[in-house]
C-alpha cells in the first residue's frame, strides 16, 4: 500500500475545494488532512473538517470565528480565524497543498505553501499572473513541485516533454468560447450577470464564469502558461473548441500534436494533481465515444473578445502590466456582478487602468502587493467616476 499523503486544502468551500474534498473522501485511507480553510463559510468548513478528520479548520474572516468554534465544539478539530491563522495553516508542513483561494487573496498563502509543502496544486490563476516570476523562483528555491489544476494547464502538463522542451513548437490552449461565443457585441453589452455565469459546459464559481464569458480566463491562462512552462508568448496560441473535450494540446517540431482529452469535469484534473505521480479512480464523468460525433474548432474573434490580445500586450510590457491586468479585472468583475458596471465595461475598465497604472519595476512580494492595491484603487475610481 502507498504511503499516506498529508494534505492541506486552502479554499475548501469553493468549487475546486469541494471537488477536492469529495475526491479525498472517496479514498480516505490515502490521505491525512492537516488543515482546511475558507474565507467566511464557517458552517460548511466545519462540516468538511469533521468529515475529513482534519486537525485544524481556519476561516479567514475573524468575525466568523465564534460560529466556527461552536460548530466544531466536541469534535477535536482545532478552530482558528484571521489572516495570520490562514498563513499559519498554509505553512503547515505537508506532502501536498491544494491552493484554491480565489483571486489575489491566494498569493500569500501560496507563497507560504511553497515554502512548506512538497507539492502545491495551483487552482487559481491570479497569483501566477500577478507574481509569476516570484512564485516560480520560490518553487525552485524550496524544491517544491507546482502542479497546475486548471483543466487547460493540467492538460499541457500531462503531454509536455519536460525533459526536452526545445522540441516544442507551441502550446495550444483550448477555449469553450463561454456562454457568449455566438453573441454579437451589441447583445453582449446588455448581458446580465445571470447570463454571464451560465456556462454551457463547466460548473464554476461566479468570478471565473464571468471571466469565461469575456474570455478573460483564457487571457489569464496565456500569462500563466508563459510562467508555468517557460514558453515565450509567441509560442502560446488560443483555439476555440466548443465541446470542451480536448483540454489543451502541445505541438512538437516534427508536426506531432499531443492532446489530453476528457469530459468537462474538474474532478479529473484535480484527481491527477492529488494523486501525482500516481493515478486514482474517480466518480467523475467519462467520455462516451459513440456519442461524440465531431470536434469543432475555430479561431478566436479578437474584436468581440479582445482580452486575449491584451494579455499578449501585457506580457510584452512586463510583469507590472500583468499585475495591473489581473487587478483591474478582479475589480471590474466584482462591479459587474453587483450591477455597477455593464459587461462591456469590464474590458474598458481594464484598458483605462492599464493606461494609468504605468510600468513600475517590482522587485519583491511587498512591492507586488502594494502595486496591486494601487491598481485596484485606480480601477475603482474609474468605475465610480467615469463608468457609472
Amino acid at each position: 500500500m502507498a504511503e499516506i499523503k498529508t494534505i492541506n486544502i486552502l479554499g475548501a468551500t469553493g468549487s475546486v475545494g469541494r471537488s477536492t474534498v469529495d475526491l479525498v473522501l472517496s479514498q480516505p485511507d490515502r490521505f491525512s488532512v492537516q488543515a482546511v480553510t475558507a474565507n467566511e463559510n464557517a458552517r460548511a468548513l466545519a462540516d468538511m473538517a469533521v468529515q475529513l478528520k482534519a486537525r485544524k479548520a481556519v476561516v479567514a474572516d475573524p468575525r466568523k470565528y465564534q460560529e466556527l468554534k461552536e460548530s466544531l465544539s466536541g469534535t477535536g478539530v482545532e478552530a482558528a480565524a484571521g489572516a495570520e491563522a490562514l498563513l499559519d495553516a498554509a505553512a503547515q508542513p505537508v506532502d501536498w497543498t491544494m491552493a484554491a483561494i480565489v483571486g489575489m487573496a491566494g498569493l500569500l498563502p501560496i507563497m507560504k505553501a511553497i515554502e512548506h509543502s512538497r507539492c502545491v496544486a495551483i487552482a487559481n490563476k491570479e497569483p501566477l499572473v500577478a507574481a509569476g516570476p516570484l512564485v516560480m523562483e520560490a518553487a525552485k528555491k524550496h524544491g517544491t513541485k507546482l502542479l497546475p489544476v486548471d483543466s487547460e494547464h493540467n492538460a499541457v502538463f500531462q503531454v509536455f516533454d519536460h525533459e526536452r522542451p526545445a522540441g516544442i513548437d507551441r502550446i495550444i490552449l483550448t477555449a469553450s468560447g463561454g456562454p457568449f461565443r455566438t453573441w454579437t457585441r451589441e447583445k453582449m453589452a446588455a448581458a446580465t450577470p445571470e447570463q454571464a455565469v451560465a456556462h454551457p459546459n463547466w460548473s464554476m464559481g461566479a468570478k471565473i464564469s464571468v471571466d469565461s464569458a469575456s474570455m478573460m480566463n483564457k487571457a489569464l491562462e496565456v500569462i500563466e502558461a508563459h510562467y508555468l512552462f517557460a514558453m515565450p508568448p509567441e509560442k502560446i496560441k488560443v483555439l476555440v473548441h466548443p465541446q470542451s473535450v480536448i483540454h489543451s494540446m502541445v505541438e512538437y517540431s516534427d508536426g506531432s500534436v499531443l492532446a489530453q482529452l476528457g469530459a468537462p469535469d474538474m474532478r479529473t484534473p484535480i484527481a491527477h494533481a492529488l494523486a501525482w505521480p500516481d493515478r486514482m479512480k474517480t466518480s467523475g464523468q467519462r467520455l462516451d465515444w459513440a456519442k461524440l460525433k465531431h470536434l469543432d474548432f475555430e479561431d478566436l474573434d479578437d474584436v468581440r473578445f479582445p482580452a486575449v490580445d491584451l494579455a499578449y500586450q501585457c506580457l510584452n510590457n512586463g510583469a507590472a502590466a500583468c499585475i495591473a491586468f489581473n487587478a483591474a479585472n478582479e475589480v471590474a468583475v466584482d462591479a459587474f456582478l453587483s450591477r455597477r458596471l455593464g459587461f462591456s465595461g469590464i474590458i474598458e475598465a481594464i484598458r483605462q487602468t492599464l493606461r494609468q497604472a504605468g510600468c513600475s519595476s517590482l522587485k519583491n512580494l511587498e512591492e507586488v502587493i502594494a502595486f496591486d492595491a494601487t491598481v485596484r484603487d485606480i480601477t475603482k475610481s474609474y468605475i465610480s467616476r467615469d463608468a457609472a
